[in-house]
């Protein structure tokens, strides 16, 4: 609990300038946003003590400047991305906003922008959601982009899925490239100009999330770029309560969708020095839900996160400024009303025990069986079947994810065929990740850690066939691949290099799939579903499109059945598939748990205590904690985290605490925390204090506290100041605790 903030564990973004009410006491902020108000904001986070990065869009922004023709005399209108029918893709319309084809002359201008962040002494600069809308692809910018990059004339992307994925495809090259030149050439400058080594990260949703919401970005492909240090993954309960298919029922799963999003974020970052931050949202985009439904879904994605143990650093809230002081409808339905007092200290509990998520003893009860669901980024370049998209489909407004796709094929709409290869086993409480395929020709061991693997060419195309030379190997030295498809999806005959005789040199190693290709790697000339064997692995090939299994339970049962006959051929009586409705995982002395609905029972999970309740705001120490399905836990196990006889120590506080000491007579301690929020502190105390007080820079008055015999903790009550340290002061009979 007592961390440096140079760890920069947890941080928040905001554009507003400092105020107590937000003051999260963090490890770092981001300061979005430039203008001529920038220095200032800076000065001022910076002298509250935090580590400062800048954060703006790289993709949008307030870019009239530009567009006008005043920066370079020359007008950029053609640069905002454009749909088929000459419509600008916004994402504000007053002043319009464009999103924004990222042109050499584009970069230059973000240049220029960003070279003032530099010179403002931040450490780190975020460069955010690199976008291209899938229906975009029209305009005279874009066409002059795909003349230099194809060396042919432009193709309208609908035209053909030969045409789109390439469109797609380019779409992620552009922004590569922009960040490429951004993020080299701000470092350069800083470090001539300052002597100072300037970090750059790109905050990106979820691949996941970026495929279903029919968008286009670099995702793994920033990997390669030396450049970029890292990511944010940007998921909340706006991309994770969008609604999937599971049995026939299209609705929200927020927990399911979320873990499977912090997945393939963990997994995009593995086995490299990049820096991943996990992002919670408190609330949302959307202003219409009320507290309730806010809370409800901000605990299963801080639940769902805490499931990936291989990431410990967090972006605790985007806009603190909207969560302390805004407005949302009450859960009485009386109108709106400022966040409920209970949610704040909880809130704060949860922000501050995720720097401490850092723990070397990792306990789960699914060591042995973890299987992976392969996602590729080139799941974003298939998100359009020519032809069939109306006016308005693939477009979205940020703020109601619901209303963005119109177009009425549900496969298009939910992404069935991923989530029907990934929810079967997860509903059934099977750890299943998703794996970043393009990652497995970039690190020699990346699979390493899997023994069965997932994967389906009928909603995303390996682009290069060395990929399937690392995954031949793989199997024959004991994996088991498990592969779901028929061959059906028209994207096999895009212009890729699994047809292209040039590749070959003869048309008769052209191939009709990239699944043909793979198979030959194996060794498998077959055309035949069911097992066969490869080395000391095996494939299992089941010749159905993957959305089948998410559309009837029949689907759904017989991709958990397939999965279930491999792990019996394997030769390793460890792997064994067995169902359960919840997971559960041990980070140090932290237990968090998740009861799944539409899962095996609707029976509760149990967990003996005694446990402190850390997403309750009175920190209740509990010898039983009961959830039943669609609940979460974040508990602290009061055994496990106890200190030697006689020491104190803290589990849990609504505060950042500093300079805990400890005396004969008592123990003091540094609290800072947001203005006028109830604050809540337990910790472990040998003996029952006699008094506790706080002492500000105003006033000293005796602290509300309660004491726990049977755990020997203390719980603490008292309210931070405005913005100020103050000192919370315990004391206790020093005969007593030499007795």
């Amino acid at each position: 609990m007592l961390r440096d903030r140079k760890e920069e564990r947890i941080g928040f973004q905001e554009s507003a300038p400092y105020h107590p009410d937000y003051d999260l006491q963090t490890d770092f902020v981001m300061v979005y946003g430039i203008d001529e108000t920038m220095p200032k904001r800076i000065k001022e986070w910076k002298d509250k003590g935090y580590i400062v990065h800048l954060m703006t869009g790289v993709a949008w922004g307030t870019y009239n400047s530009y567009l006008d023709g005043e920066v370079d005399g020359e007008t950029h209108w053609d640069e905002a991305q454009t749909d088929r029918y000459g419509e600008m893709i916004l994402h504000g319309k007053e002043p319009v906003i464009p999103y924004m084809v990222p042109t050499v002359s584009f970069g230059r201008f973000l240049s220029d922008r960003i070279r003032s962040a530099a010179d403002s002494d931040v450490e780190a600069i975020h460069l955010e959601e690199p976008e291209f809308w899938v229906n975009g692809g029209y305009s005279e910018a874009f066409k002059r982009e795909w003349q230099l990059y194809y060396k042919e004339p432009w193709n309208p992307p609908h035209a053909s899925p030969d045409a789109q994925f390439r469109s797609a495809k380019l779409k992620a090259f552009l922004y590569t490239r922009v960040l490429d030149r951004l993020c080299t050439e701000m470092k350069d400058y800083a470090l001539k100009r300052y002597n100072r080594v300037l970090r750059f990260y790109v905050p990106t949703h979820s691949l996941i999330n970026y495929t279903q919401w029919r968008i286009v970005s670099p995702q793994s492909r920033l990997i390669e770029l030396p450049s970029v240090d890292g990511y944010i993954a940007q998921i909340w309960t706006g991309t994770s309560r969008t609604p999937n298919v599971y049995e026939g029922v299209r609705k929200e799963r927020t927990f399911e969708t979320a873990y499977l999003e912090y997945g393939v974020m963990q997994e995009l970052v593995r086995g490299t020095d990049r820096r991943m931050w996990f992002l919670h949202d408190p609330i949302e985009d959307n202003p219409n839900h009320t507290w309730a439904d806010y809370k409800m879904n901000y605990l299963k994605t801080v639940a769902a996160s805490l499931l990936h143990p291989g990431v410990s650093h967090y972006e605790v809230a985007p806009w603190p400024q909207r969560i302390f002081k805004g407005t949302y409808p009450s859960d009485e339905g009386t109108g709106k009303e400022r966040i409920p007092p209970d949610y704040a200290t909880t809130l704060l509990h949860v922000m501050h025990t995720l720097g401490n998520m850092d723990q070397d003893y990792i306990e789960t009860e699914d060591e042995s069986l973890q299987i992976g669901v392969f996602i590729a980024d080139s799941a974003m370049f298939q998100r359009m079947k020519p032809d069939l998209e109306a006016p308005d489909a693939g477009k979205y407004d940020g703020t109601d994810p619901e209303g963005f796709h119109e177009d009425g094929d549900t496969e298009l709409l939910d992404f069935s065929p991923f989530y029907g290869l990934a929810l079967p086993l997860l509903k059934h409480g099977i750890p299943v990740r998703p794996v970043q395929l393009d990652n497995v020709r970039r690190y020699p061991h990346y699979l390493a850690p899997y023994r069965v693997l997932l994967l389906s060419y009928e909603f995303m195309k390996p682009e290069y066939s060395d990929i399937h030379y690392a995954l031949a190997q793989w199997v024959q030295d004991g994996g088991a691949l498990i592969y779901v498809g028929d061959d059906s999806d028209p994207y096999h005959s895009i212009r890729a290099w699994w047809n292209d005789d040039h590749c070959y040199g003869s048309r008769s190693k052209v191939h009709h799939s990239p699944r043909e290709h793979l198979f030959e790697q194996l060794g498998l000339e077959t055309k035949q579903e069911g097992i066969h064997y490869s080395g000391k692995g095996l494939v299992n090939w089941l010749a159905v499109h993957p959305a089948a299994c998410s559309l009837t339970k029949t689907g759904a049962d017989q991709l958990r059945q397939l999965v279930r006959e491999t792990l019996e051929k394997m030769d390793d009586s460890a792997f064994r598939f067995e169902s359960k409705n919840y997971f559960k995982i041990k980070r140090g002395p932290y237990i968090i748990a998740s009861v799944l609905e539409e899962s095996i029972s609707e029976a509760p999970l149990v967990i003996t205590g005694p446990v402190v309740d850390l997403f309750d705001p009175t920190l209740l120490v509990r010898q039983e904690v009961s959830l039943a399905p669609g609940e979460q836990a974040l508990l602290y196990d009061v055994t496990a985290g106890r200190p030697h006889q006689g020491e104190v120590k803290l589990i849990s506080a609504s505060s950042r605490v500093e300079d805990l000491t400890i005396t004969n007579t008592g123990f003091q301690f540094a609290a800072r925390g947001p203005a006028s929020i109830q604050a809540t502190a337990r910790l472990y105390c040998p003996v029952e204090p006699i008094s506790v007080i706080f002492v500000s820079q105003d006033k000293t008055a005796s602290v509300v506290w309660e004491w726990d015999p049977k755990s020997q903790t203390v719980l603490l009550q008292y309210e931070h100041g405005s913005g100020n340290k103050i000192e919370i002061r315990a004391s206790w009979n020093s005969e007593t605790v030499k007795a």
